[in-house]
């Protein structure tokens, strides 16, 4: 679950980024987490950005990490600065009945939060230092050349303990809630974009955090990443 101040950091990424949009920047590798629910994506992406953030050169531009809920939060509250525009894309969904209830005003389209989603998703990337979790960002950024894809897995009974240490359900409540959220996430990135979250091609590296510690997880990615890009990183 993400701490408070989450989305304060957040705002001052996207503030740090816009502030100096027309500059010629290093570009900086961005991180996607695909991940089975209960996997332990924010502990480890929390970890991650520790060890980053000591190896990574230009240290005054932080790592940040996005959820799915921080980046609604963003299309919700946050007033998009300029830069953002330049990004549009064209619509790449047709869900027509949604697309009707929108006309009427009977409901928010889908596919429109959707193309949001996809074009602030796009637009931290191409910042770089960021954590990308879920909302299909691996696919997304899957042409960006600065792009490094992780799956976190574990086993089951695993992530039924993370669950209930997290959200203090009971054992039938986790398995339920673990199997809700897997299906939806499965559901999600299949209709919009067309590709199984269990795909092994979509990554360059599977986490499996049974075998792992969080902070072993951790360091794996972060050994990984700069590896594959040593001119990012100080020795």
């Amino acid at each position: 679950m993400p701490a408070i101040g989450a989305y304060e950091k957040c705002k001052q990424y996207i503030n740090l980024h816009s502030a100096g949009s027309d500059a010629k920047r290093d570009i900086f590798p961005c991180i996607t987490i695909s991940r089975q629910t209960g996997s332990g994506s924010y502990e480890v992406s929390e970890k991650l950005i520790n060890i980053l953030q000591k190896k990574t050169k230009d240290p005054d531009n932080p790592w940040t990490y996005f959820n799915k809920d921080l980046i609604s939060k963003v299309i919700e509250e946050f007033k998009l600065p300029k830069v953002f525009a330049s990004y549009l894309m064209e619509d790449k969904y047709s869900h027509i009945s949604d697309a009707v209830n929108e006309l009427f005003g009977v409901k928010p389209a889908e596919w429109t939060i959707v193309h949001k989603s996809t074009e602030i998703i796009l637009q931290l990337a191409r910042y770089g230092k960021t954590i990308l979790v879920g909302r299909g960002s691996n696919v997304i950024t899957s042409k960006l050349p600065n792009s490094f894809h992780v799956r976190m897995i574990a086993p089951i009974e695993h992530r039924l303990k993370h669950v209930q240490e997290v959200f203090k359900y009971s054992k039938p409540e986790a398995m339920e809630y673990i199997k809700r959220e897997d299906l939806n996430k499965h559901k999600y990135l299949k209709s919009h974009f067309f590709r199984e979250p269990e795909d092994a091609t979509l990554y360059h590296l599977t986490i499996n955090a049974g075998k792992f510690s969080y902070e072993e997880s951790a360091l794996v990615i972060a050994d990984t990443l700069m590896k594959k890009f040593p001119q990012n990183f100080v020795e």
